[in-house]
């Protein structure tokens, strides 16, 4: 890692805290156990009394919420309760279509194969076509330099504009850097034909010395893989001669200072993390077809369908008018679709054959040649005194991006920027990280975007240090943590002066007691046999809801004549249930029933504009659009329903299809509105009700997990007897796919903490290439899971909503790491933690 000093791109902070709660009272709902606030937000006014002016200013502790964001539990119509997931009916019976079902709607349908370099590092010296092209049934076979394939760079990442990430791409490769870069490209009459004609292609390469390990990549004189004119877009900290894609970094205060003192103790450990697959059920599928208009339709697999509609404009040079992007049903995205993977090439082998053209991965390929999390080194270091004050925290960070750098600055950014904040108390911080190309498969987004290797190391961290110095683990955090009111200035510390957010929801109290009351953290017992060992661990966890100041979400309500509705939104459902959320959001608004609100989404000819499915905002911004939407489609209304009632505007609202009278209890029916509205004598109105919104703020949902194990300390066997977590999500807009998305992503962090993910040989390849190979647990080797929803209010989400998809994804592996070290003394740092690693640490007396 790199020890190359950091700027220090913030000021220390001015002032504390008291400690407040955000509520404790409970209810019950059919999803899960959910509990609600006891008192008001501004009583957090207490704990800022002696905080900077200026940062009042610039982070008031009030926001201005409307009076309809706010609903006691017993006033909800449909935000609160648990509706049939729309699409369940659909997956269950089959009905659902995925890309790869729409291949049956063209009889000239050509299926796509890719060639991919058979070595790490190198330069195609000739490609061969000649028998691929005699072969019957082939119709195309492309090179990086046939016309129809673009020759400019770009990046596969589903980012906003401008992309934070290089163009380092080429969408057939020349110098390939990875065994699994694609080469060439073919189109042919059926699947199997274009997988013989791939076969056919005889590709000879200069073949360069490849790097596989981040750290030897980083040394000087290292082979390189990127020569100077082979990246645009450049990012900050790059540095290609030691395969430096970015370096990033931020501080508060003065940690070098809190380490040199005396009254100090400095703690040093250090992480590492594995290559987890996204392991998605669909694989990356892409359709591509020029219609009648001349225009290029994607139908695509994809979490992104507005950024992919600008990079394939970008790529291709075409107008972004004429290319159309439609999302069917997504069989799985976790990040691993925040990426224009496969589009380019059917696009391309569309317009050299004239004919629709489908690509369906391999699951090998998915596993080889796709993207996956970024496996990473950290480092920890504290300064903590004898009594318990945690003094400075300092994370370092070495990220294997790969080949290519997609998503490399701002994953490795979030290694610090989603764990270091729950530690708002603590006066001096400081994050570096360094991102590091290596001759292996490119990483990408996934499911906790960074945070999943952070909190790894500093929950970790933390709970070596409460054990080694004999403090409470649970009581050492909640002297430091985060609570309602706080300035968060470690979020924003590397966006410069006014990138903080204030925190006006945290539920981490009520997270914690209830999280220990679960697992039974005060009266755990022991096994009767003398070998096995029951321990107990815990880890905190928070991450953010959208990108602050980075996002937009649009969305339209139309009215029908009979009172139903069709909303059209640019939010992306990808399995999520997104799509009943904002059937709820809207019927809320509305006063209509859910089945009376049908959605179209993700689809750019039709659908307003969205930045896609990712950074936990779908519900929080693209749900906001749809409230706002609502509501201004409730406006109309409410206008007509003071026409037919002739009382005015203000005595009126709506509720179960109605629009009625406050005052004089009298209503009439949507259904009587929507005929009014478009059959009128005098007046006719289609209603329609449109939304936009973007929010400069980011509030983190928080969780705190507990695993409970027993351990054979003859063999280092153990088995999970059960993970706990408790999250605070806000309100939970549907508790039962909350409590699901809950579930979801703590089996995805448990195989984080005893999957080794992706292994690769000695010369680059992929050792995995099938589900068994690459063996996560499956359900039935899985620890029963408790997900426990602590209710808080979000005043800048809808109806008081912040995100729950990716918090869970984060603290298992600290959580088990800290349950066998409290189990049989030994620790474990680096993933997968295995019976052998166990072992292998009890022998050493580690």
């Amino acid at each position: 890692m790199s020890d190359e000093p950091r700027p220090d791109d913030a000021e220390s902070r001015d002032g504390d805290a008291d400690r407040q709660t955000d509520g404790d009272a409970d209810r019950q709902t059919d999803g899960g156990t959910t509990s609600r606030p006891s008192g008001e937000d501004a009583d957090v006014l207490d704990a800022v009394e002696n905080e900077d002016p200026e940062a009042l200013e610039r982070h008031p502790i009030e926001w201005d919420e409307p009076d309809n964001n706010r609903k006691d539990p017993d006033e909800r119509l449909s935000v609160s309760s648990t509706p049939e997931k729309a699409d369940d009916r659909k997956l269950v019976t089959g009905e659902a279509k995925y890309t790869a079902d729409f291949a049956g709607q063209f009889p000239d349908l050509a299926h796509a194969a890719v060639r991919r370099s058979d070595v790490p590092h190198g330069r195609v010296a000739d490609i061969d076509t000649s028998a691929a092209e005699a072969m019957d049934g082939v119709y195309a076979v492309l090179t990086p330099d046939s016309e129809e394939v673009p020759d400019g760079k770009y990046t596969s990442a589903g980012q906003s504009y401008p992309e934070p990430s290089p163009w380092d791409m080429h969408v057939l490769s020349e110098h390939v850097r990875y065994v699994g870069d694609p080469v060439a490209a073919v189109a042919a009459v059926d699947a199997e034909t274009a997988d013989a004609a791939v076969d056919a292609i005889e590709v000879e390469y200069e073949e360069y010395e490849p790097v596989f390990d981040p750290e030897a990549a980083f040394d000087e004189g290292a082979p390189r893989l990127f020569d100077d004119d082979e990246v645009e877009n450049e990012i900050v900290g790059h540095d290609y001669e030691r395969n430096r894609m970015a370096s990033i970094g931020g501080s508060l205060g003065d940690v070098e200072a809190a380490f040199d003192r005396e009254d100090t103790t400095v703690h040093e450990s250090e992480w590492e993390t594995v290559r987890q697959s996204h392991a998605n059920l669909e694989p990356h599928t892409s359709l591509a077809y020029t219609d009648e208009d001349d225009r290029h339709v994607l139908v695509t697999s994809t979490q992104v369908p507005n950024h992919t509609r600008r990079q394939v404009a970008h790529l291709f040079d075409v107008p972004i008018r004429d290319i159309r992007v439609t999302k069917p049903a997504v069989g799985g995205g976790f990040g691993g679709k925040q990426a224009m993977v496969t589009e380019p090439i059917p696009m391309a082998l569309s317009l050299a054959t004239g004919r629709p053209v489908v690509y369906e991965a391999g699951r090998d390929e998915e596993f080889g040649a796709m993207r996956s999390r970024h496996p990473m080194q950290v480092r920890a270091k504290t300064a903590v005194t004898d009594d318990g004050d945690l003094e400075a925290v300092q994370i370092t960070a070495l990220s294997n991006t790969g080949a290519y750098g997609s998503h490399g600055m701002t994953v490795a950014g979030n290694v610090g920027s989603k764990p270091l904040p729950l530690y708002s108390k603590v006066p001096n911080i400081d994050f570096a990280a360094d991102v590091v190309h290596t001759n292996t498969p490119q990483t990408g987004a996934m499911r906790g975007y960074g945070a999943p290797q952070g909190t790894l190391a500093l929950e970790g961290h933390l709970d070596e240090v409460a054990h080694e110095m004999g403090f409470d683990p649970i009581e050492f955090r909640r002297d430091h943590y985060m609570e309602s009111g706080d300035l968060d200035e470690i979020a924003g510390m590397m966006g410069g002066e006014g990138a903080e957010r204030r925190i006006r929801s945290c539920g981490l109290d009520e997270c914690v007691e209830r999280g220990k009351e679960a697992i039974g953290w005060d009266d755990a017992d022991q096994p009767d046999e003398d070998h096995l060992h029951r321990g107990l661990g815990m880890a905190l966890s928070a991450q953010g809801t959208g990108v602050a100041g980075d996002e937009l979400g649009a969305a339209q309500v139309m009215m029908n004549e009979d009172g139903s509705f069709h909303l059209h939104v640019g939010g992306v459902d990808i399995g999520t249930g997104a799509d009943t959320a904002f059937i709820q959001i809207a019927a809320e608004v509305l006063g209509c029933a859910e089945e009376d609100v049908v959605v179209k989404a993700a689809d750019t000819d039709v659908t307003p504009f969205d930045y896609g499915a990712y950074a936990s905002s779908t519900t929080y911004i693209s749900g906001m659009a749809v409230k706002k939407a609502a509501e201004d489609a409730k406006e109309r209304i409410l206008e007509w329903g003071s026409k037919l009632l002739e009382e005015p505007v203000d005595a009126l609202d709506t509720a179960e299809g109605t629009v009625y009278s406050e005052a004089t209890g009298e209503a009439v029916t949507l259904e009587d509105v929507g005929y009014e509205a478009a059959y009128g004598d005098e007046e006719r109105e289609h209603i329609l009700g449109k939304g936009t919104h973007c929010t400069e703020e980011s509030p983190p949902p928080f969780a705190a997990q507990f695993a409970d194990v027993t351990v054979d300390e003859r063999t280092g066997e153990f088995d999970v007897n059960e993970l706990v977590v408790a999250v605070d999500c806000g309100v939970a807009i549907n508790p039962g796919m909350a409590t699901g998305q809950i579930e979801g992503a703590n089996h995805m962090s448990y195989e984080m903490a005893v999957c080794e993910g992706i292994t690769f040989d000695d010369e680059g390849r992929s050792e995995v290439s099938t589900y068994e190979e690459y063996g996560f647990p499956t359900a039935a080797e899985s620890p029963p899971v408790e997900a426990i929803l602590v209710e808080t209010h979000e005043p800048t989400g809808p109806f008081g909503a912040k995100s729950v998809a990716e918090v869970p994804t984060n603290p298992v592996p600290p959580a088990l790491s800290n349950a066998v070290r409290d189990a049989v003394g030994v620790r474990v740092t680096d993933m997968p933690i295995t019976a052998e690693e166990i072992r292998t640490k009890l022998d050493d007396g580690a």
